[in-house]
């Protein structure tokens, strides 16, 4: 009898091994997370309206070049995927990294050799900008996308851009990875203290290149 016993209650203390080890497994996920910094604030309308970083052109871009007494030469360009573009008497020149007014230097001194001191105009019509300068939003939002940096921007303009979270998402386990210093930081965001409780300190400044990671909850 005391055998059977034993034989019993095995199934009960692998349970309690089990629930043991998930609880262990949990704090220790909890303890993880607590690692994360914490950003400051950000005003939802900036009190300094001023430009931001100068515009880098990135695949995709729509471009307008514009050579001066020349319509001829003058026409609208997609930059490919690769990063380059061609226009008349130029086959192939690149575009990503550039300003729109050094792009348009680069293409008067291809254009020189052709024509006398051309005068170059390059205008963005259609904005997507490298990696480095798109915000990109994934996981449960309404519309996970990559939208374009615009100066000033704060988390509920992301947000509002790509149409809120999902009703399952977690919002403030959400995580906003950004580069700094060579090396890549992650913090914690709260998106549905922002979004559904309207709670203003958890508004923060969007920087050029950040992800912003929203969760699924489980419960």
């Amino acid at each position: 009898m005391p055998s059977l016993l034993r034989n019993l209650n095995k199934p009960a203390m692998n349970i309690a091994k089990v629930s043991s080890l998930f609880c262990l497994l949990f704090i220790a996920g909890c303890g993880g997370m607590g690692g994360k910094g914490q950003l400051p604030s950000a005003q939802f309308v900036s009190s300094d309206e001023g430009p931001g970083p100068q515009y880098i052109v990135g695949p995709l871009d729509l471009l307008q070049i514009f050579v001066w007494t020349h319509p001829e030469l003058s026409s609208p360009v997609t930059v490919r995927p690769d990063g380059r573009f061609s226009v008349p008497l130029i086959d192939d020149i690149a575009a990503t990294g550039k300003t729109p007014t050094q792009l348009a230097r680069d293409i008067e001194e291809q254009l020189d050799q052709y024509i006398q001191r051309p005068i170059v105009t390059v205008i963005v019509n259609g904005f997507q900008g490298p990696f480095a300068q798109q915000v990109r939003v994934v996981g449960s939002a309404t519309a996970p996308a990559a939208i374009p940096y615009r100066s000033n921007m704060t988390l509920l303009d992301v947000m509002i851009a790509v149409g809120g979270t999902t009703e399952f998402a977690a919002g403030n386990s959400s995580t906003l990875a950004r580069v700094e210093n060579g090396s890549q930081s992650e913090y914690t965001i709260r998106l549905d203290d922002l979004l559904k409780d309207g709670d203003v300190t958890a508004n923060v400044e969007i920087q050029p290149g950040d992800v912003i990671i929203i969760p699924e909850s489980f419960f």
